[in-house]
């Protein structure tokens, strides 16, 4: 069974996964398989998954069958099982406990070429609509304190199956970085009652010269202060702290907005490797945390992270986020 330990002098939990890599030789660098006669989330290959723990399909289609628009199954090789208890236990002065928790994949289209930017809206939403009821199910289980939903996209971008794919973790902790962005959204409401989010996106769309752009609903914009060249955040324009209850009525248009955001990013970029996560409020803590606010932040992988960077926690980014914006806006869609 996996493992979660926390490191004691900044509480940072890792997970030891310990079967999923377990020789040397499982080192190897790994190049996306890009086959469709050798893809398992091709249509028609399902039977090479997992049973599916969601899908949308015609009514008429069959589950763990063809015919499937979106499907979800459970990772063939879990970072973290959903069987048994957490177990939380001391070993001197080291906490652990059980490496429970739920690694789905969400497959995004059952063509194996199809990536995320070239599908159409109606498309998109459907994948947005399985994230957002995965997380749905998935945050009933007491047992989870945080649900993260992140991309990886090119073989730079840790992917290993070339098939259009997101993943999703929910974990029975909430990582540091999300603890980090809580504490500073407490202590800016504390302050001002107002969401620090707010007003970045109220101060973004009074300047402009760091968006990239906007709908009715959401916004995409280089924030302020970017790890990385071409870093773009989406976020809802309305005060929303967590992903699985953004109404029927927005998801239109944050698929149009996450297609627009990838598109100019592909189209710049000539399309990179890139990650993407969701950043959502934990689940079962009590309140919640209604001064958070929901939002994607997507990473093109054009740079290395490297020793000064691993040392500091600082950051070194070759691109201004107005330089960045400016050319992302400027494609022609």
């Amino acid at each position: 069974m996996p493992e979660l330990r926390r490191d004691p002098v900044i509480g940072r939990w890792v997970i030891i996964a310990s079967g999923r890599a377990s020789r040397p030789k499982d080192f190897e660098h790994a190049v996306p398989r890009t086959l469709d006669n050798d893809c398992p989330f091709c249509g028609g290959q399902e039977v090479q998954t997992p049973p599916e723990t969601f899908a949308l399909r015609p009514a008429e289609g069959r589950p763990d069958g063809p015919g499937w628009q979106v499907r979800v199954v459970s990772n063939k090789y879990p970072a973290l099982q959903i069987e048994g208890q957490l177990q939380r236990r001391g070993e001197g002065i080291y906490d652990k406990m059980n490496g429970i928790g739920a690694h789905e994949v969400v497959i995004e289209s059952p063509d194996h070429h199809a990536e995320l930017s070239d599908l159409s809206a109606e498309q998109i939403r459907q994948v947005l609509v399985a994230y957002r009821t995965r997380m749905q199910d998935l945050s009933g289980d007491r047992r989870f304190r945080y649900i993260q939903v992140f991309k990886n996209h090119g073989e730079a971008a840790g992917a290993t199956l070339a098939h259009p794919h997101t993943q999703l973790i929910a974990m029975p902790i909430v990582p540091r970085s999300i603890l980090d962005e809580l504490s500073g959204c407490q202590q800016h409401y504390e302050l001002k009652e107002r969401c620090i989010f707010c007003d970045i996106i109220h101060q973004e769309l009074g300047e402009g010269r760091r968006i990239v752009a906007e709908n009715e609903n959401f916004v995409s914009l280089a924030p302020f202060a970017p790890r990385f060249a071409y870093e773009t955040w989406l976020l809802p324009k309305a005060h929303q702290s967590s992903f699985e209850r953004i109404p029927d009525e927005h998801l239109d248009g944050l698929a149009r907005a996450m297609r627009e955001t990838l598109q100019r990013i592909h189209r710049l970029l000539e399309r990179p490797a890139y990650n993407f996560v969701i950043h959502t409020s934990p689940c079962n803590v009590g309140r919640g945390a209604q001064p958070y606010h929901w939002h994607f932040e997507i990473m093109p992988k054009l740079t290395q992270v490297a020793g000064f960077e691993w040392g500091t926690g600082f950051y070194i980014n070759p691109v201004a986020p107005e330089e960045a914006a400016a050319a992302l806006r400027e494609i022609d869609l």
